[in-house]
């Protein structure tokens, strides 16, 4: 069974939405910092930190990607980006933009602390609240 983290991009968050197009932009600046990591060491970091390879298919353009492994530990991660609709405390109604990290079935448990590690760098970049796999909640915006 597949299991799903959710990134929610709340009020009080740096943004109230977002594309996939961002989330690629984030994945690629998140390999950057840790091929920078791996300079700092005089070690090839990035391949090992992070081992996967961006990808899209047409039926999912705009809506999501998944994150393909070379590497024989590691499988797959699917991103997608959507909205829902929750109720206000004043019995309104809004959209919330969220980012979803879904692990399919043929994930391994090296895939869910790679999906744990880019889950929490998205929620701690966008200061947005964090679903985890386990049903955890991580707060990563300015509470009031």
């Amino acid at each position: 069974m597949a299991e799903n983290a959710y990134i929610k991009l709340v009020p009080s968050s740096e943004k109230q939405t977002i594309s996939t197009e961002e989330v690629k932009e984030l994945f690629y600046y998140y390999q950057d910092i840790l091929s920078k990591t791996g300079e700092q060491l005089n070690w090839e970091y990035s391949q090992t930190a992070f081992p996967y390879e961006l990808n899209e298919t047409d039926e999912g353009k705009g809506k999501w990607f998944y994150l393909k492994s070379t590497h024989d530990r590691y499988n797959l991660i699917l991103i997608g980006v959507d909205t829902e609709t929750i109720i206000n405390k004043d019995g309104g109604e809004k959209e919330l933009a969220y980012i979803q990290v879904t692990l399919p079935e043929s994930s391994t448990y090296g895939d869910k602390g790679k999906a744990n590690e880019f889950s929490k760098f998205l929620a701690k970049k966008l200061k947005a609240e964090l679903h985890l796999f386990n049903g955890r909640v991580m707060y990563y915006y300015p509470r009031k």
